[in-house]
């Protein structure tokens, strides 16, 4: 067999006694034959997996084996359990007589555990928009773990200005096959695999892994409920994630917890959305049961869009409905249970920006409740924004910057520190990084320190 593993492995949602590992089989990742996708004949094969505490793969050895099915395009999910709560492990997979790279793992927390919690935040990562140079830092960083919060592919046509192109079939994504070229795409660069090799992943969604500002059902037709299990589907077969999509849904909507330090909730504003509900009334019920009975520190909410209000000054409308802004109410019952250590992920709109929560927008001297962090984009660009004009018409709204990268982030009982890293060019490869901002809660609002907005 030609090499297998030429779509990277990958790890996720850790718990403290266990993780899924991941790889998907693909000879051929770009192989355009629906019917072979990654180039894979239609028939099973045999993967063994390989976990230990060293790199040598001398220490605590687990190993096992798996079938990779051509019905989920040969990926495969392994779930390990059993293991230490806090941990670095590593791990490899071989199969046709090739292996695989060295991935390392890590376990969460245990539930008494104190330690800080070192995090990374990512999304937003068009592949014809630039180099994910800002991935391979983020490898070296070697964080407990990367939460990505949505635009993992586009399934849009091919960019107009192309820094690279997508290559085969750069039409819309739309139908299964399409789906999944589309991520072997993606998955094929470089950075981006070191960076699923570096630490575990916990993802969510939001519109482009189906289509641009999609609501749940769509227009509720036949044809896009067949497309959306289509990109679920293609999803699941590209994701280091513990569930497999049935009758066309996908659970995405969960909690990974770090000990006494953090509680990660993981939201879905896509499957569940409606005219009147971003989140769905199942969904709101287990979020607002669980920001009130946490034990832990901080209360993360890890989802993809603008939380805060946002007026942006100009012709209307004002406040984009594809984000909170468009359900207010439902925002408002999430702040009014006034849960401490609240605070945000968001991504989506290409560019970094830092704020607090409040209890009345419409107030600046109303309540600080929470505080959210909007992470730019690895790659995709920006829209044109006045972020001086926006930041004066929001004075909840503290920072904002247009350079592409990610979030690095440490956690502890004492204080939440967030560094917004970003680097210069994604144009060509092997920009710098530095970071841009950086702030400081301990609950209560937000500090800055070294930021200063551009």
């Amino acid at each position: 067999m030609a090499n297998p593993f030429t779509l990277g492995v990958a790890s996720g949602e850790p718990l403290p006694d266990g993780v899924v590992l991941w790889t998907r089989l693909a000879v051929d990742p770009l192989g355009a034959d629906p019917r072979r996708p990654g180039g894979m004949a239609p028939r099973s094969v045999e993967v063994s997996w390989q976990l230990a505490e060293d790199e040598r793969f001398t220490q605590g050895l687990r190993h096992g084996t798996a079938q990779a099915l051509p019905v989920w395009a040969h990926s495969v999910h392994v779930r390990v359990a059993g293991l230490k709560a806090g941990t670095d492990y590593f791990y490899r997979f071989k199969a046709g007589g090739r292996q695989s790279a060295v991935g390392r793992t890590r376990t969460a927390d245990d539930p008494a555990s104190t330690r800080p919690v070192r995090f990374a935040v990512a999304n937003c990562q068009r592949y014809e928009h630039g180099f994910y140079t800002a991935y391979r830092h983020l490898a070296d960083e070697r964080p407990d773990v990367v939460l990505h919060v949505g635009d993992y592919i586009y399934e849009s046509r091919q960019s107009a200005t192309v820094v690279r192109a997508l290559g085969p079939l750069p039409g819309e994504a739309s139908r299964l096959h399409e789906y999944r070229q589309r991520y072997a795409r993606y998955k094929t660069d470089p950075d981006l695999q070191a960076a699923h090799a570096a630490a575990p992943w916990v993802p969510t969604w939001d519109d482009h892994e189906v289509l641009d500002n999609y609501r749940g059902r769509g227009d509720g037709s036949a044809a896009f409920l067949r497309r959306r299990g289509a990109a679920y589907q293609a999803y699941y077969e590209n994701q280091p994630i513990r569930v497999r999509p049935e009758d066309g849904n996908l659970q995405m909507y969960r909690r990974r917890t770090y000990g006494t330090v953090a509680d990660f909730l993981v939201l879905d504003a896509r499957q569940h959305r409606d005219a009147v509900t971003m989140l769905g009334a199942a969904q709101e019920q287990w979020l607002l049961s669980r920001l009130v009975t946490s034990p832990v520190r901080w209360r993360v909410l890890v989802q993809p869009l603008f939380f805060a209000r946002r007026f942006v000054p100009g012709p209307a409308p004002n406040l984009r409905a594809d984000s909170w802004d468009g359900h207010p109410a439902q925002r408002a019952r999430i702040l009014g249970v006034h849960a401490p250590g609240l605070v945000v992920f968001s991504g989506d709109v290409h560019n970094a920006w830092a704020g607090e929560l409040k209890a009345d927008f419409l107030d600046p001297g109303s309540a600080t409740v929470g505080v959210e962090f909007v992470g730019s984009a690895i790659t995709s660009r920006p829209p044109e924004t006045d972020g001086p004009a926006v930041l004066a018409a929001n004075p909840h709204l503290r920072f904002f910057d247009d350079r592409r990268g990610y979030l690095s982030c440490t956690a502890s009982l004492e204080e939440l520190r967030v560094a917004f890293r970003g680097v210069d060019f994604v144009d060509r490869a092997g920009a710098p990084v530095r970071t841009v901002g950086e702030f400081v809660t301990k609950g209560s609002g937000l500090t800055s320190e070294n930021a200063s907005s551009k």
